[in-house]
């Protein structure tokens, strides 16, 4: 394994690599961190996370911001807070929160739309040497994993491909230890292409990395109405108030989230229904039961 310097990062590396086994992760492959680019930076801010990453330059966690695209539960005695205690053996209880774990995933299946698109439309895809400093668990943390791997050791995409879980949730999940700085740590940002020519599009012209547009999220009603057991009725329902000419997008479902009059959880579960469906390959894979 490279050498890191002493401290938390380096404990928490070699926490997880004690527990790792398999062969050395290919090279080639790279971890992305997924997020939402048109929402509110933090709790009543008037500015959209892609322009707070273009004025700061830095990507940092939910322990940082207070905001999340999953749970919300980054604080001592939080959820999050205990799995990063028992993955990390925790080195991080006492440290600045600027070195805790950013999370994302590996994209070993080489997808347009990242790793990990439940957690959102856009994703900086990470540069190779970040690789050194990042962890992976397979299932997700929230599942309280058993399985584990460091760039040196790690058998958990073969794991992953034979799980057979649905297609938001059948990600290697990656940790990345330390700063992210745009400008030095991201080969790029992807965007999807439903920003272009809006404020998402003017700000990431002011980001330190290189702008990419991947193959984009569109999802049709028809799809979404055919699965209302996935995140249920409701947010159906939700769906087709708000769908333009039979279709939703990131922007469009950006444009509910900013109103602030739904429930975060069920923007979030409208969000799932776009990434979940709003693809070739989601149209066409059955929803794992």
């Amino acid at each position: 394994m490279t050498y890191l310097p002493p401290g938390p990062v380096a404990a928490a590396v070699a926490e997880v690599a004690s527990r790792a086994d398999g062969p050395p992760l290919n090279a080639a492959l790279r971890v992305t961190c997924s997020f939402h680019p048109d929402r509110w930076a933090s709790p009543g801010s008037s500015d959209l996370v892609i322009e707070r990453l273009a004025r700061e330059g830095i990507y940092t966690s939910q322990f940082v911001t207070g905001t999340s695209n999953g749970g919300l539960t980054a604080f001592r005695g939080g959820d999050r807070f205990r799995w990063e205690q028992r993955m990390f053996g925790g080195v991080y209880d006492g440290a600045d929160p600027e070195l805790r774990p950013k999370y994302g995933a590996l994209n070993h299946r080489l997808r347009s739309t990242g790793g990990s698109p439940r957690f959102g439309s856009a994703y900086i895809r990470l540069a190779a040497h970040t690789l050194e400093r990042t962890t992976f668990c397979y299932p997700d943390s929230f599942d309280s994993p058993a399985n584990f791997g460091v760039a040196a050791s790690c058998s958990l995409t073969e794991l992953a491909d034979a799980d057979g879980r649905d297609l938001l949730d059948d990600y290697v999940e990656a940790h990345v230890h330390g700063h992210i700085e745009l400008a030095t740590d991201v080969e790029a940002m992807v965007l999807d292409p439903s920003f272009r020519g809006t404020t998402v599009e003017t700000a990431s012209r002011q980001l330190p990395c290189p702008v990419e547009w991947h193959q984009g999220f569109v999802a049709n009603m028809a799809d979404i109405v055919a699965h209302p057991a996935f995140r249920g009725p409701e947010i159906v329902a939700l769906a087709t108030e708000y769908a333009l000419g039979g279709e939703l997008t990131p922007r469009r479902v950006g444009d509910v989230a900013r109103t602030g009059k739904h429930h975060p959880q069920a923007v979030k579960q409208l969000w799932h229904y776009v990434a979940r469906f709003g693809t070739a390959e989601g149209r066409r894979t059955r929803v794992a039961g």
